[in-house]
């Protein structure tokens, strides 16, 4: 039987999901195991290409050809895959599949509901991922936040998929901030708790609770957790603030997560190779150089418009032991603006980077004359 993991995430966006998947994935690939990830999202969108960038970060566009969620770049540079674009699912792939089957007649006259006929075709998109990835673990990340009422048919999807699959063959991660009050620094556990209810109310009670905080969890903190989380205090993990985001893998497995996720899923033990990773984070966070790039860009106001440039300085960086300190510079103050390339000179090199239309062009040609004339 495949084995599949979802990751859900509560309490508020962007609270690290991406980054919590492709380390279970990573967890799970030092130990030999094959995985393949998916990200679904909520949005009514076909896929991100239409997105303006400073709406949804950068389209990350795959091998063959799919303009993804820039989650799918993340996972692929933690686990060194490549993935397709059927690894990307959104509501509006799954409408549009639904509506045009009503159009040809194949529910035979039925009236078509949510359930079951767009939450099977959910299901049907993730387990032909899993199909067509031959033996490897699932990992799902579900977009968005628990509440969400775009979400709400994938969580009933999952949650379906638990009852068809076997116990044994599906993990829920539920992920949710523990903020820390900066009056009296005390970790507040409430915004948890209220996530996970919410979660148990569509009918899905995790096996495993990570709290994101700024800093690791007290002994206090995790028991609490555990308790209105229902679950063993062994199945509460911390993923707090670290330089690197490639580190997180590695303070999870010290909790021991990579053990748990194995046994709760009936996975054989394996003792975990960590030697080329640890090396790689290392050379990321000791570096022996340090460069200054500045990246002339139409959306610099986003850091995450170019996720991908970003690490693939972080990634050239730690190969050359170096730090890459990028500066971000919007095109258009360099436009008639001799101040503005000034800035430039404090920087070791540029970087430009893509750009939809003509707003901030010239900006950018004037970046590019700078750094030739200087050299």
């Amino acid at each position: 039987m495949v084995k599949y993991v979802f990751v859900t995430g509560g309490v508020l966006s962007s609270v690290g999901k991406g980054i919590v998947t492709s380390s279970i994935g990573k967890m799970l690939q030092v130990r030999g195991f094959d995985v393949t990830v998916i990200k679904v999202d909520p949005y009514v969108n076909v896929d991100a290409g239409t997105m303006n960038p400073y709406i949804h970060g950068e389209v990350f566009v795959t091998e063959d050809g799919g303009e993804t969620d820039l989650d799918l770049g993340g996972y692929e540079r933690f686990l060194n895959i490549n993935l397709p674009k059927e690894n990307n699912i959104t509501t509006g792939q799954i409408y549009q599949t639904v509506i045009d089957r009503e159009r040809r007649g194949d529910f035979l006259g039925r009236c078509v509901q949510i359930i079951p006929h767009v939450t099977d075709e959910i299901k049907r998109r993730i387990r032909m991922v899993a199909e067509q990835s031959k033996g490897a673990i699932v990992l799902t990340e579900l977009g968005g936040t628990v509440g969400d009422i775009e979400g709400q048919p994938f969580l009933e999807a999952i949650r379906q998929m638990r009852l068809e699959e076997g116990f044994d063959n599906i993990l829920y991660v539920h992920l949710a901030l523990v903020p820390i009050l900066d009056v009296t620094g005390e970790m507040k556990t409430k915004p948890l708790q209220h996530s996970v209810n919410e979660l148990r109310r569509i009918g899905i009670q995790p096996d495993a609770i990570v709290a994101r905080c700024r800093e690791m969890i007290d002994k206090e903190t995790l028991r609490k957790v555990a308790l209105f989380g229902t679950i063993p205090q062994e199945a509460v993990f911390c993923s707090y603030n670290v330089p690197s985001i490639y580190k997180v893998p590695l303070i999870l497995d010290e909790q021991g997560m990579g053990d748990y996720v194995c046994r709760r899923l009936g996975l054989p033990k394996k003792t975990p190779e960590w030697s080329e990773w640890k090396k790689f984070v290392d050379s990321s966070e000791n570096p022996k150089h340090e460069v200054k790039v500045a990246l002339i860009g139409k959306y610099a106001g986003l850091v995450d418009s170019y996720v991908s440039m970003n690490e693939a300085f972080r990634h050239a960086g730690a190969a050359c032991q170096t730090r890459v300190l990028i500066n971000y510079i919007e095109a258009e103050n360099l436009e008639n603006n001799s101040g503005g390339l000034k800035l430039l000179e404090a920087h070791d090199g540029v970087f430009i980077p893509y750009g939809f239309g003509p707003r901030g062009t010239e900006g950018k040609i004037n970046g590019i004359h700078f750094a030739r004339r200087k050299n």
